[in-house]
């Protein structure tokens, strides 16, 4: 059984860590978890610490977060080739110890985010126009790069998080994927303060910050989950309305009924393809539903007729870009967002990948790198 740290993490200070940079050598090996095939073990154990290339900085990881990502990436089960041996990870928070030579934007103890994109190119359409993520060329930390689920981990300096000094670098660690993540697919349902937006998944890891940037955004926000427990979360959360679809005979019925004819817009972090495809159905005409959750093999599935006369838009949201990553830090740092977490020490990462896989996590998983 999990055993969750619940020490509190203190800020950390700039000039005395640099101090102690100063006289601290950078070591050759780390503790990490590795798998050398998809689906095989998931090994604690000693492995080199990697040297940064002329763009990149090295990051002494304190804390990652973990995603659901990171269980497809070890499972291999997305149309995507993955790394191997693989490293997973993608929500590290930590120091910068070491940076190429090429490096101008980050210094030595400064705070740093390593995000599932770790480096693009920056000179394709796509990356001209921000949407860097899309780069045919994207280098995605934990998949295709050695991720944070290490002690030290490199990341391109153009991609990496700036985080401000006396962050809680647990409490920021989901924020790099999970929140950049739901804040962008908020921005791309298009919602104006007022509306409704219902949030299907509502009470896990990308959910429960998906309620919070809502509300902080002035949106009227509709969870749909399962348990009395994900029912408490939401509304702690500061969550309007909870349908429980275990317990819901007719949940399209409950959803249209609570808002009024539906939802404006329908964020889909969900893994349950059912439940994507339902989110077509119970929208408001005119509203957006967008994809979120990546469901190895799903399809969505809409109902020609509807959607036409209905005129909804269905929409996939990708992580974003190094603009929202800045915006959504600043939510965090301004408390309107906090990480329901609960920390392990990273040698506990088999379990907490089991217990994902039965669906049984509340919020968000961190892990601390020194345990």
């Amino acid at each position: 059984m999990l055993r969750t740290l619940t020490r509190q993490f203190a800020p950390i200070n700039r000039s005395s860590f640099i101090r102690t940079l100063a006289t601290t050598t950078i070591p050759e090996t780390q503790k990490g978890v590795i798998f050398y095939e998809n689906g095989g073990k998931l090994e604690y154990k000693d492995i080199p610490v990697p040297k940064p290339k002329a763009n990149e900085i090295l990051v002494n990881v304190k804390y990652s977060g973990v995603c659901h990502t990171d269980l497809h990436a070890w499972k291999g089960d997305w149309p995507l080739p993955v790394k191997l041996p693989l490293v997973g990870g993608h929500e590290g928070a930590g120091i910068v110890v070491a940076k190429g030579d090429s490096v101008k934007n980050f210094e030595i103890g400064d705070i740093a985010g390593i995000k599932w994109l770790n480096g693009s190119c920056l000179s394709c359409e796509l990356c001209e126009q921000g949407f860097e993520s899309n780069c045919a060329h994207a280098d995605l930390s934990g998949y295709t790069h050695d991720g944070s689920f290490q002690q030290y981990a490199t990341a391109d300096a153009v991609q990496a998080a700036k985080i401000p000094q006396g962050t809680d670098l647990a409490n920021i660690a989901p924020i790099l994927c999970a929140g950049v993540t739901v804040y962008k697919a908020l921005k791309t349902a298009d919602l104006k303060p007022g509306q409704w937006v219902a949030i299907s998944g509502a009470a896990g890891g990308l959910g429960s910050l998906a309620v919070q940037y809502a509300k902080a955004m002035g949106l009227r926000v509709l969870g749909i989950d399962g348990g009395d427990a994900k029912k408490e979360l939401f509304h702690s959360l500061g969550g309007e309305v909870f349908v429980d679809f275990t317990k819901e005979k007719n949940v399209t019925e409950a959803i249209q009924n609570a808002t009024n004819g539906g939802p404006h817009g329908v964020i889909n972090v969900s893994v349950a393809e059912a439940a994507i495809s339902q989110s077509t159905e119970y929208v408001r005409p005119t509203g957006t539903v967008v994809l979120v959750g990546l469901p190895a093999g799903a399809v969505c599935k809409s109902e020609v007729f509807s959607h036409v006369v209905k005129s909804i838009q269905i929409k996939g949201s990708y992580v974003g870009n190094r603009a929202d990553t800045r915006e959504a830090i600043d939510f965090f740092t301004r408390g309107l967002v906090k990480s329901p977490i609960q920390v392990v020490g990273l040698s506990k990462l088999p379990e907490v990948f089991e217990l994902m896989e039965q669906g049984k996590i509340l919020g968000r998983y961190v892990v601390d790198t020194e345990k």
